[in-house]
């Protein structure tokens, strides 16, 4: 049994249509903690993808050194390499997860340089704002 349980930590931001200002800070900042999250998750399983491979070669020596059937030797070599194999990919994604949450954290510090000045005026006013496309007739 994997020691991996899934999180609830680490849940999508709705897609709604709800697209002012705070609700897409909100909504960037979701998607960045998730992604830490993952990365972290994705640590963890690579290390322990790394030692299990290393393990079952061991496995392997050892095996051939107690003259077992040769099969034994090889499926515990292919076990080897498949966890090497499938913790490559995992560090790619591992990767990946750290590459979505830098630029999810940057394009909310974009954002909030960019609209953080027109969302404290339009909010600070006591007049509604008209909805958009009232002024393009």
């Amino acid at each position: 049994m994997s020691d991996l349980a899934p999180t609830t930590g680490g849940a999508a931001a709705k897609t709604d249509g709800d697209n002012r200002y705070k609700s897409v800070q909100q909504k960037l900042k979701t998607l960045a903690t998730a992604m830490d999250l993952a990365g972290n998750e994705l640590e963890v399983l690579l290390r322990g993808m790394r030692t299990n491979a290393q393990r079952s070669e061991g496995l392997a020596v050892d095996i051939a050194n107690a003259e077992l059937d040769r099969k034994f030797i090889e499926m515990t070599n292919q076990v080897s390499v498949a966890l090497g194999g499938a913790a490559v990919e995992v560090k790619k994604l591992h990767e990946t997860a750290q590459e979505v949450s830098g630029l999810a954290h940057d394009t909310r510090r974009t954002h909030a340089r960019l609209y953080e000045g027109l969302d404290d005026l339009r909010s600070s006013r006591p007049e509604q704002t008209p909805k958009p496309g009232f002024f393009a007739r």
